[in-house]
């Protein structure tokens, strides 16, 4: 999107296995105002394998803590039979609608549905091979850095281009859910721009909406953000998601914070001109006589700036008055006789 914040809805597992769910949600994020709506697309056999040592087991200080892999995934993905009806209902809605693939089947089951966009989850920056195929589809590439290692990010852009695909986002990204704000680093957004030569988003796990705000003043080009119907629902991912209030509250933020950023501009206009009129300048603040001395004392900086710039009081202490003037006369150098001091 040429000159505005790419805003993405992460339906992510918010749908809770209910198709209903994720179709309402779809309408509904594009009441939000978002730009798109993002789904996953893999099943829990592509994603591990259903295995129940501790290799598998979640303990990282997470939500899901206890929970196996394979199970989570089994209980928060979106079943493949849902995308058709997702892209129509998407299509129909006039939101876009794309997905995060986490394998090569996936890919090519969104290739059916024309998914303008492929998103690179955070977790699978290093996945070389999966990267290489969807940026062979010609697509734009967004890509979330969670884990990512500089390294890293420069292989995946590399791979990228070897593809011949060179329209790219990196996001940054806090792997943590929900992240701590101090673990933040929004810094990061513009040191990406600079540093890989991309476009640069934010994708958020913070509570609330302040870091897509910080990060839109901070170059975001693309926020990406978990939404949720009702938190009621509950799910996997319900606890750091917003809801549809909230994420429309969010997107009005976004709006505003980029359209505060405007241009650089030092031009002045019919406003600031007239504004002007409230700066200091250089006024009479004692009644004066003809041949009197300009002194400290009858002439002051002060509001409003109908009278001489104030750079020049030390200029004209100690030359004459022309005339007599009455106090709350706009100074000039008309009143001054030339050559008097």
């Amino acid at each position: 999107m040429k000159n505005k914040v790419f805003i993405i809805a992460e339906l992510s597992a918010n749908h809770n296995g209910d198709i209903n769910i994720a179709l309402e949600s779809i309408r509904a994020a594009k009441r939000t105002g978002a730009d798109a709506v993002k789904i996953q697309t893999y099943t829990p056999d592509t994603l591990t394998i259903n295995c129940k040592n501790n290799y598998f087991k979640i303990n990282h200080g997470t939500a899901w803590d206890g929970e196996y892999l394979y199970d989570l995934y089994k209980r928060a993905y979106t079943p493949w039979e849902w995308h058709e009806k997702i892209f129509k209902v998407a299509n129909e809605e006039g939101i876009i609608c794309f997905s995060s693939p986490f394998d090569n089947t996936a890919i090519d089951l969104l290739e059916k549905f024309n998914a303008p966009i492929y998103k690179i989850a955070s977790f699978e920056i290093q996945d070389i091979p999966l990267i290489s195929y969807a940026a062979s589809k010609q697509k734009p590439m967004i890509l979330s850095t969670g884990i990512a290692e500089i390294q890293d990010i420069e292989l995946a852009i590399e791979t990228c281009k070897k593809a011949g695909n060179h329209d790219i986002t990196i996001l940054k990204c806090t792997s943590a859910y929900p992240a701590d704000p101090k673990d933040a680093n929004l810094l990061t957004i513009p040191d990406i721009k600079t540093r890989f030569g991309v476009k640069v988003g934010l994708s958020d796990h913070t509570m609330g909406f302040l870091a897509p705000v910080v990060a839109t003043t901070l170059g975001a080009t693309v926020i990406e953000k978990h939404f949720i119907l009702d938190k009621k629902i509950g799910g996997p991912d319900a606890h750091f998601s917003l809801d549809e209030k909230e994420f429309t509250e969010m997107v009005k933020s976004v709006r505003i914070a980029e359209m505060m950023m405007g241009e650089i501009d030092y031009e002045m206009d019919e406003k600031k001109i007239k504004s002007r009129q409230f700066s200091r300048s250089l006024f009479i603040v004692n009644d004066v006589k003809e041949g009197e001395k300009i002194t400290e004392e009858n002439i002051r900086s002060i509001r409003p700036g109908f009278g001489l710039h104030p750079k020049f009081l030390k200029d004209i202490i100690g030359k004459v008055f022309i005339d007599d003037f009455a106090r709350g006369t706009p100074m000039s150098n008309k009143y001054i006789k030339k050559g008097k001091r």
